[in-house]
């Protein structure tokens, strides 16, 4: 096996010299260079720790890929109000859809009610989508955060006299009342 391998490497260093068609020589190879130091790029890799498993560096390889390949399901997920109601989506979360299984957040006793309307749901889901997007619903145990209340709304504040006036001049009834609450607002800050 030797004689082969000096046989060859002969005949590499004969052929990086002999000459071309044209009559030029050949450039001799240029020797190897130490690679470059892989810089640091973020949590997912730091040569201090060592190795490390490839569940860690999952997510941030397929959150990019999974974005742009279910654009429906970030949809679904943003107008979850809008497709279920107000009153389900109060006590209702999706979490995310893998497979045609739709994973959704809800407390206990919510989790038995929505499993006998899983068909409707489901029916509903998909009208809404355009496809169909879901063919199961899994169910998870979670708390969920109450919705916030609405803001009381503010108490009326008097308005001076030539602001008054002024209002009573204009025409439109329409640009009068958004005067008006314009110049509520201005005047209560105002206490």
């Amino acid at each position: 096996m030797a004689p082969a391998r000096a046989k060859a490497a002969a005949k590499g260093a004969a052929s990086a010299t002999a000459p071309l068609k044209n009559g030029a020589l050949r450039a001799p190879p240029k020797p190897a260079t130490p690679a470059a130091p892989v810089a640091d790029t973020g949590p997912a890799w730091r040569a201090d720790l060592g190795l490390r498993s490839v569940s860690a560096l999952l997510p941030r390889v397929t959150r990019p890929a999974f974005k742009k390949r279910s654009p429906a399901a970030a949809q679904l997920i943003a107008d979850w109000p809008a497709v279920v109601g107000p009153v389900m989506a109060a006590q209702t979360l999706p979490r995310g859809l893998t497979g045609g299984t739709l994973t959704i957040a809800c407390s206990g006793p919510v989790a038995m009610e929505l499993q006998h309307l899983a068909p409707q749901l489901i029916s509903r889901i998909n009208m809404a989508m355009g496809q169909g997007l879901v063919e199961r619903l899994r169910f998870v145990q979670a708390t969920l955060k109450a919705p916030p209340r609405p803001a009381p709304k503010p108490k009326p504040v008097d308005l001076p006299q030539h602001v008054t006036a002024s209002l009573e001049e204009v025409a439109d009834p329409d640009l009068r009342e958004a005067l008006a609450r314009l110049a509520q607002g201005v005047y209560r800050g105002r206490r």
